[in-house]
């Protein structure tokens, strides 16, 4: 059994068989995955990958589980938790392992007085996850402070990628595509005023309360921006501020989220995605895209 073999390598108590997704989920939803395995190092991830490889079983990279919906079907296969929490100061830069929460960068940022990292003050998910959808808000994204990431690659080479080979675009970069998993990633420092980083974030929090359901389970904004439209505006537009399908709303608060009201199922998340997908497009012609992933 696959089990056994992993405890050859894993400590069993971050094996967790049949675990309900709706745990490691900000939506609170999902089925049973066969496996959720947290791992510490790269020794422990290099070994999970080449034992399903060789046994041919699927596998997924989750962080937070913050921009992720597990069907109500469940995993059928091995979701992998990077336990890579360290964050450091080392020649002028900061270095933080794809498990970091990115909340903790811009906390760490301010401890020491380093400026252009308050937007992340209220983003939720970890390094590896932003990096990989260069996660942003009011006007700065990842691109813009990131120097380059380590990354495992699919021969279990780690490889260091420069910025500019990250190909960033809006909530996208070159791992959105390849099969790679980033380890950690190195951001660059600009001194501030302790006093003026400490007012933007919590302008920037405030902002985030005032107009963001976050205090129902959702999952960020669930659509991407277009070139000459806001997906928020548009569902506003076509009057859907509200729309329920079981227990899964659009909210009133903020149309551009879908929020969990108690009871919601992934399948009723899921269905109200593709709902408002249809009717933007039968009242603008605009096809909205997703940023949340689905599994």
């Amino acid at each position: 059994m696959i089990y056994e073999d992993l405890i050859k390598q894993i400590n069993p108590s971050n094996i967790f068989v049949n675990e309900k997704m709706s745990r490691h989920t900000s939506f609170k939803v999902g089925g049973i995955a066969d496996y959720f395995i947290i791992v510490n190092d790269i020794k422990e991830l290099i070994y999970i990958l080449k034992l399903s490889k060789k046994l041919r079983i699927k596998t997924y990279i989750v962080g937070n589980g913050t921009n992720l919906i597990v069907k109500d079907a469940g995993f059928r296969g091995i979701l992998i938790k990077l336990n890579f929490i360290n964050i450091k100061l080392e020649k002028n830069k900061i270095i933080a392992g794809a498990g970091v929460p990115v909340a903790l960068i811009s906390e760490f940022a301010y401890r020491h007085s380093f400026e252009g990292y308050e937007f992340l003050s209220g983003i939720p998910g970890t390094v590896g996850g932003a990096v990989r959808m260069n996660a942003g808000a009011y006007g700065t994204e990842i691109k813009d402070i990131l120097v380059n990431s380590t990354y495992l690659d699919e021969k279990y080479n780690i490889i260091k990628l420069n910025n500019i080979d990250h190909e960033f675009t809006y909530r996208k970069s070159i791992f959105s595509r390849k099969n790679w998993i980033i380890i950690d990633s190195t951001f660059e420092i600009k001194k501030g005023k302790a006093e003026e980083i400490k007012i933007k974030r919590n302008e920037f929090r405030e902002l985030r309360k005032q107009k963001q359901p976050l205090e129902l389970p959702n999952a960020g904004s669930i659509f991407k921006r277009g070139e000459n439209y806001i997906p928020a505006q548009l569902i506003d537009e076509a009057g859907l501020k509200g729309y329920k399908i079981g227990g899964a709303q659009i909210s009133e608060k903020h149309a551009g989220f879908i929020v969990n009201t108690g009871n919601a199922t992934a399948q009723n998340i899921i269905d109200l995605i593709e709902f408002t997908k249809e009717k933007v497009d039968e009242k603008f012609g605009i096809k909205l895209e997703t940023e949340v992933i689905i599994l």
